[in-house]
């Protein structure tokens, strides 16, 4: 790290009003449905609708993620370099606002495709997806290390991004189900899924670019620096502190995606009734709009780094109770899918506030490579969410599950239905505990804590 930031208070605890903040948090409203649907529905899209065999269908949606590694730190530099010479990122925020495009093609596979031209079809409109992500995603999730705010502020700004965010997911998750025709899901209803989808993602994504303008006027940012590219990137990885946060960040992602991909089989294949796919979406994400507050509240008095590490065990406790599977009572399991949400809302909230603490102490100019730190952290969540589903996908392989198309209902092994269960359940257990042990290498937070 190049230092901490020694500016005087009064440069870094402006209060951000409620207005522009709200403005800034709508724009996650149609994140949230971009890192929830295909999370949730595209493994199951393609091994249930469209007969693509699981270890296909989980390489569809790994390989597209790949590029994200070299994207997203490119598209970081990128928005540094737009900072310098405009004072803003808005060309970039309003090129990820195409995102919905993307997302509707995906669901929209021509009626002709079933197996590997299927999967070939979604993994294209995949990588354009995720093209158009992380335009949008780098430079909105610079904001709190851009502007003139402290620690206490940043958890704050983050705050009200979490709790609209889950809101994303839950009506996202909710209805994306619904609006396929659920049981009777068919192609034409995945494709009317992603054009409803799609309409509300573009609305609230245009709002959250207004809401940034409006947050730096009320809390001006820096200058970001002019260099980048290979430079910037060897700066972000040698960071001790960097390292070890997005270690754990994406062992984090990885864990919380792999469990939405399970979600539709374990209600399916576990509990036997694909309806629950609804419920248990519900029960992981609802909590989550209700404990943010409360999240808030616990960074403040203990600080992020014990908050999260929390969070991560409640996380690891809850799995191994799903591990058990239908002899636990549908009751019991629904519970422990609620302890998951509510250790989800304390994952996305403390880490995503914990990121600009991490830049404010890597530069004494504040916002100084944010966008290069940024972009690095978002191909972390990339990977995240490609390798969760991938997982879950090889567990299905080991298994010997059987792929089908819609009109079809095979007889799954016993070793299959195994796997639906311990990789829903044990699975996450352990790559949580993984993400507990590498965090507590991070020690920053308390000097954050003290300096800003």
């Amino acid at each position: 790290m190049t230092g901490l930031d020694r500016r005087p208070a009064a440069a870094t605890d402006a209060t951000l009003p409620r207005g522009p903040l709200a403005g800034f948090a709508a724009g996650s409203l149609g994140m949230g449905v971009w890192v929830t649907v295909p999370g949730l529905l595209l493994l199951y899209f393609l091994t249930d609708v469209l007969a693509v065999g699981p270890w296909l269908a989980g390489l569809a949606l790994l390989l597209p993620k790949v590029a994200d590694v070299l994207l997203h730190p490119w598209v970081g530099h990128r928005a540094d370099v737009e900072q310098t010479r405009r004072g803003d990122r808005r060309r970039l925020l309003l090129l990820g606002c195409a995102l919905p495009v993307a997302f509707a093609a995906i669901f929209a596979v021509p009626g002709g495709l079933t197996g590997a031209p299927a999967a070939a079809w979604v993994a294209v409109f995949f990588i354009a997806g995720n093209l158009l992500f992380a335009a949008y995603q780098v430079p909105y999730l610079s904001t709190p290390a851009d502007l003139r705010i402290g620690y206490h502020e940043r958890t704050r700004l983050m705050a009200f991004r979490m709790v609209v965010l889950t809101l994303g997911i839950l009506v996202s998750g909710l209805l994306a189900p619904l609006l396929t025709g659920g049981d009777a899901a068919t192609r034409g209803g995945y494709q009317r899924m992603g054009v409803v989808l799609a309409v509300g993602m573009l609305v609230a994504m245009l709002v959250g670019v207004a809401g940034i303008a409006r947050l730096r006027g009320s809390a001006p940012a820096g200058t970001a620096s002019g260099h980048g590219g290979w430079r910037a990137l060897r700066t972000a990885l040698r960071d001790r502190q960097f390292r070890w946060l997005v270690a754990a960040y994406l062992a984090m992602s990885t864990t919380t995606h792999l469990v939405l991909a399970g979600v539709p089989y374990y209600a399916e294949y576990e509990l036997r009734a694909p309806g629950l796919t609804t419920v248990l979406v519900a029960a992981f994400v609802a909590p989550a709009l209700l404990v943010t507050p409360a999240w808030l509240v616990v960074a403040r008095r203990v600080g992020k780094q014990r908050a999260l590490l929390g969070a991560q065990g409640a996380f690891a406790i809850g799995s191994l109770v799903l591990a058990v599977g239908r002899p636990a009572g549908l009751p019991v399991l629904v519970a422990a899918v609620a302890v998951l949400g509510v250790a989800f809302a304390g994952m996305q909230l403390l880490p995503f506030s914990m990121l600009p603490d991490v830049i404010r102490a890597a530069s004494n100019a504040g916002a100084t490579g944010a966008g290069t730190y940024t972009g690095v952290w978002t191909a972390t969540e990339a990977t995240g969410a490609a390798l969760g589903p991938y997982a879950y996908a090889l567990c299905l392989t080991v298994g010997g599950f059987v792929a089908s198309t819609a009109s079809e209902s095979p007889v799954q092994p016993d070793a299959a239905l195994a796997a639906v269960r311990h990789g829903f359940g044990l699975l996450p257990a352990v790559a949580m505990l993984a993400a507990l042990l590498l965090q507590r290498r991070y020690t920053l937070d308390a000097t954050a804590r003290t300096t800003s």
